[in-house]
């Protein structure tokens, strides 16, 4: 049931008291605000928690907004961050205690959000789904991998670029002066499940799992993934904007957690060449009044919705994944032979298929899709908002997903893998098909026009041009005799 105006400013009113409440009793010195710039990373500034006042969770904070990347011109540049004091979070990094907030970010003219802040977007991508009438809760739960490293270094100039990586459990590794080998070492794309000494980042995960559950994120599960290194701890599905907000909270936890105990950690697709990469597998169900609606008499338990929503991601797949897997980087893990997703068809249990219907329950409950293409580097707020986007399409448009492909699709003749369509083969294919399909996004006010353009400049001007400009050192081992 929709609330009020009255009854929502309560519920704040409510949330803000709670805030100053916490200040109080956790001897709080200092405030920390927080959002997320278009490619999506955390951006911040703090200041002494007696500069709180009520009148900010309204009024905010302002700022520069044209330093943050993919915001404002120059000319254009006061911002202010509204913090949201439902997001209130104890940081168990900063040694001076501190207490963070994400904030919405609003334009002080104007008074309206801004529509590059990609949290935002996420809001309006739910207030859409509302407006629908076809469900009131959209549930994500992604499982973001990532690799555990002991080291990394790197370094581009005009006349160098170079990379080197360590694990102490990695099959390259052979010990230095200062440390030496002490064997167990994973093979190549044997790392699934090994318990210790093999596993050597059980500790570091378990900590990480600690910081998770102290930061109000309910942790399913830990484990050591396929590649060396590679670790995936899996939180609690929730509603689409919560989720968002848990994920930046995880990629924090995770990366400050590696560099508190001596290591790094990284979201990059693929790392390391020759092993498995790292994805983010997002299961997505929609619920109306307490029921889910994806649950029902069709294929693999599906409902007609569940079927539709599928085809909307499908038909969508191409320009999704300018959102979804949104650097270079990302198309080196979509590729076959290292389990990735790259067939744009759906089944029950085929792991190289785009989406799968996990079938561990029988539950109406435990009912859903999951869509195996995008991974780390995602800003969860445009992929989820897009994922949505997409399947309400299918729903709307009652677009049919086609029949399922339940074989082994790396054994399929070659007649029958050519009625496959493939996943975009590289990034500039993607932003090429967001650009000729992207209406989708559009309903609703949800992604604007100039969005979607400023989205696709700056992946093709800041990182896409900037890649191809240089020469990689592969291509000295190819070429340089030639």
């Amino acid at each position: 049931m929709e609330k009020t105006p009255i009854e929502e400013q309560k519920e704040k009113l409510k949330k803000i008291n709670d805030v100053f409440k916490l200040i109080k009793e956790k001897e709080i010195k200092m405030i920390d605000l927080r959002f997320t710039d278009l490619p999506g990373q955390w951006q911040h500034f703090s200041a002494p928690v007696t500069n709180l006042k009520q009148d900010h969770f309204y009024e905010g904070f302002g700022f520069d907004g044209s330093s943050i990347r993919g915001w404002k011109p120059i000319n254009e540049s006061d911002m202010v961050a509204i913090p949201d004091p439902s997001t209130a979070r104890i940081d168990p990094f900063i040694k001076t205690k501190t207490l963070t907030m994400l904030c919405d970010i609003m334009d002080p003219v104007t008074k309206v959000l801004y529509d590059h802040d990609p949290r935002v977007i996420a809001k309006r991508a739910i207030e859409y789904l509302h407006s629908t009438g076809l469900a009131d809760i959209a549930y994500f739960g992604p499982e973001a991998e990532f690799f555990i490293l002991d080291h990394v270094a790197y370094n581009v100039n005009e006349y160098s670029s170079w990379y080197r990586i360590d694990s102490r459990e990695g099959f390259w590794n052979t010990g230095s002066e200062q440390e030496a080998n002490l064997g167990h070492k994973i093979r190549i794309k044997e790392g699934y499940f090994p318990v210790p000494p093999s596993d050597s980042t059980n500790d570091i995960r378990n900590i990480m799992v600690k910081h998770l559950l102290d930061a109000g994120i309910e942790v399913e599960m830990q484990h050591h993934e396929v590649a060396t290194g590679q670790a995936e701890i899996d939180f609690k599905y929730c509603p689409m904007l919560d989720c968002c907000d848990n994920l930046q909270m995880f990629k924090y936890i995770v990366k400050n957690t590696a560099r508190e105990v001596g290591k790094t950690a990284t979201f990059m697709p693929k790392p390391i060449f020759g092993d498995n990469g790292s994805g983010m597998h997002t299961h997505i169900s929609l619920w109306k009044k307490g029921k889910p609606l994806f649950a029902g008499d069709k294929y693999a338990g599906l409902s007609e919705m569940g079927l539709h929503f599928i085809g909307g991601l499908l038909k969508h797949a191409p320009s999704l994944l300018a959102l979804t897997n949104p650097t270079t980087n990302s198309y080196k893990r979509l590729v076959p032979g290292y389990e990735a997703p790259v067939n744009l068809v759906y089944s029950m249990r085929n792991r190289s298929a785009a989406i799968r219907i996990p079938m561990y329950s029988e539950s109406p409950k435990a009912k859903r899709i999951e869509f195996r293409c995008p991974d780390g580097t995602a800003n969860p707020y445009l992929a989820f908002s897009a994922m949505l986007m997409a399947g309400l399409d299918g729903v709307i448009n009652k677009i049919d997903p086609g029949e399922p492909v339940d074989k082994d699709i790396y054994h399929l003749s070659p007649e029958e893998h050519k009625k496959i369509k493939q996943a975009p083969g590289t990034f500039e294919t993607a932003l090429d098909s967001l650009g000729n399909d992207n209406e989708y996004l559009k309903q609703g006010g949800v992604f604007t026009e100039e969005l979607i353009k400023t989205w696709i400049d700056y992946k093709m001007n800041r990182e896409i041009k900037e890649v191809q400009l240089r020469p990689h050192p592969y291509e000295f081992h190819l070429y340089y005799e030639v």
